[in-house]
């Protein structure tokens, strides 16, 4: 295939309403890493039926965050559904004071947040350090080399560039439409079928 690989790392996927693939109608994905091999990301806004302060005593920690403690787990996809992935603000190197990764397994998306999927996120969460706005998702969503790109190509998705409030400040309702104005576009004016003028 000619062209430039297209590369949309720190971007949102947008699930067209025409998506026919139920894991994913409605969803806005956070793309945490996008390269020929494949891609990864997690869904933003589908949250499950656990509390982060249930997940944390799952892993035998106590989660003193008032603002934290009833938030939601959010679904991130099917793959690896019982591990724990967090999205953050970057804390970056200098927050931990030596010059080192602050967790053991961070991946800094380049221009956008941090990804971390080591529990010792989990414990400065639970000790009141950490990350202050934090997104927390069972599960990701991922993508084989092409694989991505061939659903686009398809019009299954929308992409822009992401937007930190709206993972972190946005209502999780609001957060498909919130996604879509970032095209300027109104979530009304999608049709449900993937039209071929």
């Amino acid at each position: 295939m000619a062209g430039a690989a297209i590369n949309l790392t720190n971007q949102f996927l947008i699930a067209m309403p025409g998506m026919a693939d139920g894991t994913f109608a409605g969803s806005v994905v956070y793309l945490c890493e996008h390269t020929e091999k494949g891609a990864l990301g997690l869904v933003i806004n589908k949250p499950i039926d656990i509390k982060l302060k249930n997940l944390f005593e799952k892993v035998e920690l106590t989660l003193d965050r008032a603002d934290l403690a009833d938030a939601p787990v959010y679904f991130g996809g099917p793959v690896q559904t019982e591990r724990g992935f967090v999205l953050h603000e970057p804390i970056g190197a200098e927050a931990a004071g030596d010059g080192a990764p602050p967790y053991n397994s961070t991946l800094h998306v380049p221009g956008g947040l941090e990804m971390t999927t080591s529990k010792d996120v989990l414990e400065a969460l639970a000790n009141g350090s950490g990350p202050k706005k934090v997104l927390v998702t069972l599960g990701y969503s991922g993508w084989g080399a092409g694989q991505l790109e061939d659903e686009i190509g398809r019009n299954g998705w929308l992409t822009v560039n992401a937007e930190p409030g709206i993972i972190f400040d946005t209502p999780v309702e609001q957060r498909y439409d919130k996604a879509l104005s970032l095209l300027g576009i109104d979530p009304r004016m999608l049709s449900q079928e993937a039209g071929h003028a």
